[in-house]
Formats: structure tokens, C-alpha cells, sequence
């Protein structure tokens, strides 16, 4: 669902709503409670539900990183310091 962002010409508050795309928009202010809320035209903003689907459909070989793996470095390259084996991702 996206995110839109609303400013009020009468008071000036800023505020974010979570919208399906079919709602209407909102058009009184939860500060002033005056019908001056306006739909501010920005970038998209959204939020991904589920369980990793990117992780797991879009990445491939050695760049998937699914949940329950601890991001690719092991206890022990932690320990020593260094990235001799190139799995600290800085390499």
C-alpha cells in the first residue's frame, strides 16, 4: 500500500496515511480538525508485507541472503579481524 503525504493550508501540519490506491483522499486535519488537508505531490512511498519475497525470488547464487542466515560472515572471521575469506562483504 502506498504512503501519501498530506500538508494543511490551514494550520501547516504534515502528516503521512497509509492508503489503498481506490481510497479517497483525506481531507480533514488531524491537528486543526478544518477540511484544509491537501495531498502534497512526492515520490511514492510503499511498504513490502511478507516473508522475504525479494530475497528469495530475485536474488540469485551468492548474493541470496534468506532469513535465519547470519548475513554471511561466521563467528570466527568476526573474531580474527581480518576478511582473508572476502565473506565480510567489504571486500
Amino acid at each position: 500500500m502506498p504512503i501519501y503525504e498530506y500538508q494543511c493550508q490551514s494550520c501547516g501540519h504534515e502528516h503521512e496515511a497509509l492508503q489503498k490506491l481506490s481510497a479517497e483522499p483525506l481531507i480533514t486535519c488531524p491537528a486543526c480538525s478544518k477540511p484544509e488537508l491537501m495531498k502534497k505531490i512526492s515520490a511514492a512511498g510503499f511498504r513490502l508485507k511478507g516473508g522475504g519475497w525479494y530475497e528469495t525470488d530475485f536474488k540469485s547464487g551468492a548474493k541470496k541472503n534468506v532469513a535465519g542466515e547470519a548475513g554471511g560472515s561466521s563467528p570466527e572471521a568476526s573474531k580474527s579481524g581480518s576478511c582473508s575469506s572476502g565473506g565480510c562483504g567489504s571486500c
